[in-house]
C-alpha cells in the first residue's frame, strides 16, 4: 500500500373467494392474510406490493409457479422462525387487492430507531466530508428503511444535513481505514510520512507496527508501536506504550516489506486502551488518584471508564482512575475547581504548573 496525497399466497393453489389464503394464516386484519405480529411496515425487509398476474408476465411462467415460489419462501421464513434466528419477516395477502406483501425485518437488520440513531451520530460526529456523509446516509436509508418510512428517516434528519459543517481539513479517509485495517490484520511493518502540528507544521517519517484504528473527538486515528532496527537489523518497539496517529496527518504510507508478529496473550485490545486515554494523548500509564467535588458523580464515571470511588467524604469524593498519557490534565482543566489531583506528584505538579500559567495570563 502506498499514498500519493498531494493531489401473496400462502397455501396451494384455490379458486374464488379464498384465492391467495394460506390453510389457517389468518388475523384480526380484514384486508391482509398472514402473520398480524410482525407489525407490518416497521423494518426494512417490507417489500413492494405484488400480484401473481404481474410477476407471471414478467418471468414468462404461469401463475401456479409464481405461488409455488412463494410457498417456498414461506415455507424458508417459517423454518428460520423456528431456528429461532430472529427472523421477523412473513409473506401476507390481501384478498381485496390480491396482492402480496412482506413485511417485518431479518434478524441482523436495523429497525427505522436504529437507523435514525446511527444517523445522528454519524452528522454529530463531523467525521466525513460533506460528499461522503451525504453517501453513506443515503445507502443507510436505502438499504436499510423501508420504502414507506424513507421519506419520514430522510425528512428527520435533512435539517441536520443541510446545515452539517466540515472539519477543515477536508480529507477523505474512507479507503484509507480500510487499507490500514488490512495492514494490521496482515501484521506489515509500514513506514508513515506524518505531518506533526507542535508550534511549527513539520513533516516525519516512522516505521510502526499498526495494531487498531480507533474514533474520538472528530477524527480516526490509527494505533501503532514505533519500532526502530537495533544492531541486528531487527526492527523493536522504542517505547513500551503505543504511540498514536491522526490518520488526516498520514501523508504517505508504505509497506516496508516485513512483518511483526505479538503473541496472543500480549495482543492489543483497543477497548481497554480506550477506557484509559483521553483526546487520544498517549503516553506512560498512570494511576491517577483525585478529588471531585461536583454535584453528581456520573460525569466523571461516563468520562473515566476505570474511575472508582475509594471513598466520600463532606469535601468530595476521592477517586482512582488508570489513564494513559496527560490527556486527563485537559478535562480536569474543563471541571474547574471541582477537581483537585492528589496522586501522583508529578501529575498534580504539571496541574499546578499549568494553572499558574494560566493566572498570569489574568494579571
Amino acid at each position: 500500500m502506498s499514498w500519493n496525497l498531494q493531489s401473496g399466497d400462502g397455501g396451494k393453489e384455490t379458486n374464488g373467494a379464498n384465492d391467495g389464503e394460506k390453510d389457517g394464516a389468518r388475523t384480526s386484519n380484514p384486508e391482509w392474510k398472514g402473520d398480524s405480529e410482525t407489525g407490518h411496515g416497521s423494518c426494512a425487509g417490507e417489500g413492494r406490493l405484488l400480484t401473481k398476474a404481474e410477476e407471471a408476465n414478467r418471468y414468462h411462467v404461469d401463475e401456479r409457479s409464481i405461488q409455488r415460489d412463494i410457498d417456498d419462501i414461506r415455507a424458508f421464513l417459517d423454518e428460520r422462525t423456528v431456528r429461532g434466528s430472529g427472523d421477523g419477516r412473513r409473506v401476507l395477502y390481501s384478498r381485496e387487492k390480491k396482492e402480496f406483501l412482506m413485511t417485518g425485518c431479518e434478524g441482523s437488520l436495523m429497525d427505522n430507531s436504529e437507523i435514525l440513531a446511527v444517523s445522528k451520530i454519524l452528522l454529530e460526529s463531523r467525521a466525513f466530508t460533506r460528499l461522503e456523509i451525504s453517501q453513506i446516509l443515503e445507502k443507510l436509508i436505502l438499504g436499510c428503511v423501508p420504502q414507506v418510512n424513507r421519506k419520514l428517516v430522510s425528512d428527520l434528519i435533512a435539517n441536520e444535513k443541510f446545515h452539517y459543517v466540515e472539519l477543515h481539513n477536508r480529507s477523505h479517509i474512507k479507503d484509507r481505514l480500510w487499507e490500514l485495517g488490512r495492514e494490521i490484520e496482515e501484521c506489515n511493518l509500514l513506514e508513515l510520512v506524518y505531518e506533526r502540528q507542535v508550534n511549527v507544521v513539520s513533516t516525519v517519517k516512522r516505521v510502526v507496527q499498526p495494531t487498531a484504528l480507533l474514533f474520538s473527538e472528530y477524527y480516526f486515528y490509527l494505533i501503532a508501536y514505533i519500532v526502530e532496527p537495533d544492531e541486528s537489523g531487527e526492527y523493536r518497539r522504542k517505547y513500551s506504550y503505543p504511540a498514536v496517529f491522526r490518520i488526516d496527518r498520514i501523508k504517505d504510507c508504505r509497506e516496508i516489506g516485513q512483518k511483526f508478529q505479538i503473541a496472543y496473550a500480549s495482543r492489543f485490545e483497543e477497548g481497554e486502551f480506550r477506557k484509559r486515554i483521553q483526546f487520544m494523548y498517549a503516553g506512560d500509564l498512570v494511576h491517577l488518584q483525585f478529588r471531585y467535588c461536583g454535584n453528581s458523580l456520573e460525569p466523571v464515571l461516563d468520562r473515566l471508564p476505570t474511575a472508582k470511588v475509594k471513598k466520600e467524604t463532606k469535601d468530595g469524593a476521592v477517586m482512582e482512575a488508570d489513564v494513559y498519557g496527560k490527556g486527563v490534565l485537559m478535562w480536569m482543566l474543563s471541571q474547574g475547581k471541582k477537581v483537585e489531583v492528589l496522586r501522583p506528584d508529578s501529575v498534580r505538579g504539571e496541574m499546578k504548573k499549568t494553572l499558574e500559567e494560566m493566572l498570569r495570563m489574568y494579571q
